[in-house]
């Protein structure tokens, strides 16, 4: 239940009415009614409402703002609407008081929507692809992959909140000259092992994870594969390390809290022959040329600032050939809104996919690519730069042992995609009011005590509809069921502008909006009905941060 949307309707409805009404009368003149809003003001003494429309339609009625908004005020229609009060403010602000009652309202939804609380069907079951992390599986997973791991997960979860059919998916980069080298490497390595002198290739990957992968396929096969064919003994190196850098990629999101729909191989579109089928289809329509041996994309059409190679001269098709069959598969299985989330050294490569896209018939506007940027880790207030594992980065595996899953996926949602992130490793870890995460999670483990201990005192709280909410008269005891109203609203909002960290924010202050309520307000005493009121309102707090902490992938604890 969208309690803001409703009253915005009622508000909107009678707005207009009050206008059409005035025009009959001959007290204003006006052809159409201007796009008005109708929203909660930021300042808490404007009201619980306000519209802006007296001063869109100055123009052209030909009045001044206050005079049209006391005219509006006057032909109001808001009989069984809770408002109590309306006031012109301004420059010809309309502002709305409600009577707290409308406010009571949302506790017994709360308890009975329960998980589904802050849920909505504005999405209507559009099919929506969130693609995300999709890291060569050629070594570990590290700041840039975490971050984007936490963002692409939370911003799926978030459009699934809000009424989307949701695929979560991870781009296996399984072919090319990243896989190429990759074999390499590992054969490098595996002949060094066996005293044979093998030098490391330039382009290769040099990551102790490699040496790992090495000695367990010598622990497998042994020496078997050192005097075979150069061909069979990479092609078996990498089938090897493939399979066992999948497994780990899979284990350690995992362990981060993600899980995909679909784990898509490149390898597939090669295979298929849907490559080769989306180049011929961009020849057919006139956007590939040939220069120099090379197939060419003509991507300067859309906006590039230059033609980007499909085939290269030696008959090898590009990763970006690939991206575009990749993303006419996804339109093909019939995706409405096909999201990717993209480090920052990608943005140039936004134009001439989009141009790819409606090359091919798509509507580009349904490819939205998030860019993020990059994250620099503190700890004792210097920049960690070295990774016992990776020997070059810090992986997401040791971060997550060193801050935990919950605190590293906080504090990548904590900031827009699009803002540098410093994350502060001493603040992630720490047990302060300081640490967002702690602030946020303490608020919730407070509410389990509290309930518990109203558990253990024999006090069972009534059914939802049996309690007297009008009890709940205490400014900090409105502030908080203003903040639970506000999440369906706040969870549209984000969904529609995919922006996650919003219910960072939100979680933040509902949580601080209830440790004042907690030092301003007794729930457990003496009067009997208000007790079971303030049980009701915290049990409602309680839903409402439980769900949007499992939006953000974070647990909800109950102890701490």
């Amino acid at each position: 239940m969208n309690l803001i949307e409703q009253f915005v309707e009622k508000i909107s409805q009678s707005l207009t009415g009050a206008l059409e009404k005035a025009k009959s009368e001959g007290k204003i003149n006006y052809e159409t009614i201007p796009g008005f809003v109708v929203e909660v003001p930021r300042e808490k003494n404007h009201g619980d409402f306000a519209t802006n429309i007296a001063m869109l339609m100055a123009k052209e009625a030909r009045k001044a703002p206050r005079q049209i908004a006391e005219i509006i005020v006057e032909g109001l229609e808001l009989k069984d609407s809770d408002v109590e009060r309306v006031e012109i403010a301004g420059a010809g602000f309309i502002n709305f008081h409600l009577s707290v009652g409308w406010l009571h309202q949302i506790l017994p939804v709360v308890a009975e929507m329960n998980a589904r609380y802050g849920t909505s069907s504005h999405g209507r079951g559009r099919k929506v692809q969130v693609e995300f992390v999709s890291a060569n599986p050629t070594g570990l997973l590290h700041m840039g992959n975490a971050r984007g791991a936490a963002l692409g997960d939370s911003t799926a979860n978030l459009l699934k909140a809000a009424g989307y059919e949701v695929s979560k998916e991870y781009y296996i980069n399984d072919t090319g000259n990243q896989i190429e080298n990759l074999g390499k490497s590992l054969e490098s390595i595996y002949l060094q092992k066996h005293g044979i002198n093998a030098p490391f290739p330039e382009e290769g990957y040099h990551g102790e994870d490699l040496k790992d992968t090495v000695d367990k396929f010598i622990a497998k096969y042994g020496k078997k594969y050192v005097d075979t064919a150069e061909d069979l003994r990479r092609e078996r190196l990498i089938e090897f390390a493939l399979d066992e850098k999948l497994s780990h990629i899979r284990e350690v999101l995992e362990s981060f809290g993600v899980k995909y729909d679909v784990w898509f191989s490149e390898q597939s579109l090669h295979d298929s022959g849907e490559l080769e089928k989306t180049i011929s289809e961009l020849k057919d329509k006139g956007y590939v040329y040939e220069k120099d041996g090379a197939l060419w994309f003509e991507s300067t059409r859309f906006g590039d600032e230059k033609d980007e190679v499909l085939v290269r001269s030696n008959g090898i098709p590009t990763y970006f050939a690939a991206d575009i069959a990749y993303h006419k598969n996804k339109f093909e299985r019939g995706f409405d809104w096909v999201i990717n989330v993209w480090g920052a050294d990608h943005h140039g490569h936004i134009n001439r996919m989009k141009g790819s896209i409606e090359a091919l018939g798509y509507n580009p506007d349904q490819l939205h690519i998030i860019i993020m940027q990059l994250v620099r880790l503190f700890r004792g207030g210097e920049i960690v730069r070295m990774s016992k594992r990776s020997g070059q980065y810090i992986t997401l595996q040791e971060l997550v042992e060193e801050v935990g899953a919950d605190a590293a996926r906080y504090f990548f949602v904590m900031r827009s995609a699009d803002s540098h992130l410093d994350f502060d490793l001493d603040l992630a870890k720490s047990q302060s009011q300081e640490n967002p995460v702690y602030y946020v999670q303490y608020a919730h483990a407070r509410i389990c005590s509290i309930l518990r201990q109203a558990q253990e005192g024999k006090i069972q709280l009534k059914p939802a509809n049996k309690i007297d909410y009008s009890l709940l008269t205490e400014e900090a005891e409105l502030d908080l069921i203003r903040k639970i109203v506000e999440l369906p609203e706040n969870i549209v909002g984000a969904a529609k502008a995919l922006e996650p960290h919003r219910l960072t924010k939100y979680a933040h202050e509902l949580a601080g909006s209830f440790h004042s309520f907690y030092t301003q307000c007794r729930v457990l005493n003496d009067d009997k009905e208000l007790e079971q009121a303030r049980l009701a309102l915290v049990n409602a707090v309680r839903i409402t941060l439980r769900n949007v902490l499992h939006l953000i992938g974070i647990k909800a604890p109950e102890r701490m």
